[in-house]
């Protein structure tokens, strides 16, 4: 197993590119399934999701090419079988086969999805809305299976929450139907735009793209194209992060910046800022890392809401960032009961953290952090955050289970070394005690 040796306490320095966007690519790909053409996708991350995918991919019968290290072309001429391999399973991703194994073959088998230890992620809003467009579905405990008799339809669609998985799904599985899909309450998020616009070259119809309501013209079929995948605004505001607590001078380049105004904002709020220089950002050394308090002098609260609101996958580095700057700030992320768990390892490095209740922490700073400890990442966001406070802290922090955190993140430890960062990966044995 291994895992990355941090030895904290340095300032940073220089250039970094983010990673084409994770959830962006692992949705783009299933689509390259509702064609029987070639498709090639730019900016493509090599990290361990999207190589699961694209292995999926392969298990069910189409061409998988890396032209370079960023660029795929994937061809799905035929797709003889709707099983998805249990490969599947390590990935939440893999469910929005689902959506495109629907459109091309009317039916689908797929592993229970897995993923990030974050909390139960139900599926009632995704499985309702492919119900609408005219599919059955059942499980056994171990597989999902959708299954259309007399082909998709279109349908006037509300779904239940903007869930990201569930308009991903319906997009997909619409693109193909028969008649016009109206989905209202749809999430909006870049991923969600790169997928719509992706579809929209291959010849889909699609109109609303990145509001809360998409409407689909069902087409015969799509042909193949390419399309490039945005940058991982997850990426760049985890190096937004690592300048914050590090008090390091980094420029960000191609970060797609007119994604990132809440998250401007938000970061706005615990003493961070940056500017825009065309296409990259540039954080300064010397921030004021001071927390703005609401009107009043009433303590804020950072909470995760869907598009175009805060990410909640940016809150754990948020959550490291308020760490390390001046007053108190109340993080609350609704969706997810485990989400702060992670929290009682930035305790034993001397973070001043209390947590009110799986949905919410306070932080209270700046704090000291020190290292001296091996801390395993419980999941993508977590794992990095982790990451973060092992830079700022006096010594050296061990990272354990790194895996997770290169499933949504590739090269980091390079990316880092490249700004000054001193970390290295090393071989240990599985028993190695972690916290």
């Amino acid at each position: 197993m291994d895992q990355f040796v941090i030895q904290g306490g340095q300032r940073l320095h220089g250039e970094v590119t983010p990673g084409g966007n994770k959830n962006a690519a692992t949705k783009m790909i299933p689509a390259c399934l509702l064609c029987d053409e070639p498709v090639t996708l730019h900016n493509v991350p090599d990290i361990v999701d999207v190589r699961v995918l694209l292995e999926v991919l392969e298990h069910l019968g189409a061409s998988v090419n890396w032209l370079d290290e960023t660029t795929v072309r994937i061809h799905a001429a035929n797709i003889p079988t709707p099983e998805v391999h249990p490969i599947m399973a390590k990935t939440r991703a893999g469910i929005v086969l689902a959506g495109a194994l629907l459109g091309r073959l009317g039916e689908a088998s797929l592993p229970l999805p897995g993923g990030d230890v974050i909390g139960e992620r139900r599926l009632d809003t995704l499985v309702n809305a492919l119900i609408a467009l005219g599919a059955t579905v059942s499980h056994d405990g171990k597989r999902l299976r959708f299954k259309v008799e007399n082909g998709l339809h279109g349908a006037n669609i509300l779904l239940q929450e903007a869930s990201v998985t569930a308009t991903e799904n319906t997009v997909m599985a619409a693109v193909l139907a028969k008649g016009t899909t109206l989905i209202r309450n749809a999430a909006g998020e870049p991923h969600i735009q790169d997928l719509c616009n992706m579809l929209n070259t291959l010849g889909a119809k699609i109109d609303g793209i990145g509001s809360n309501q998409l409407v689909i013209e069902g087409v015969a079929r799509l042909h193949g194209g390419e399309a490039r995948i945005g940058a991982d605004f997850m990426e760049v505001g985890s190096f937004v992060g690592v300048a914050a607590v590090t008090g390091s001078e980094i420029t960000i380049r191609n970060a797609d910046p007119h994604h990132l105004d809440m998250v401007a904002l938000t970061f706005g709020r615990l003493g961070v800022a940056w500017e825009v220089r065309g296409q990259d950002l540039y954080v300064p050394a010397g921030q004021r890392m001071t927390i703005q308090t609401d009107f009043g002098g009433k303590m804020p609260t950072i909470k995760a809401q869907p598009w175009p609101a805060f990410p909640p996958d940016l809150m754990s580095i948020a959550l490291v960032v308020a760490t390390q700057s001046v007053g108190a700030v109340l993080f609350h992320d609704w969706m997810y009961e485990s989400r702060f768990f992670f929290t009682d390892k930035l305790a034993r490095m001397g973070a001043r953290v209390t947590l009110c209740d799986p949905h919410r922490v306070l932080i209270q700073g700046p704090s000291s952090l020190h290292g001296g400890l091996t801390l395993a990442s419980p999941d993508i966001r977590a794992g990095m955050a982790l990451v973060l406070a092992a830079l700022t802290a006096n010594g050296e922090t061990r990272i354990a289970n790194i895996q997770q955190i290169e499933r949504g993140y590739a090269n980091i430890e390079a990316k880092l070394r490249g700004l000054g960062a001193n970390i290295a990966r090393v071989s240990v044995e599985p028993s190695a005690e972690t916290v």
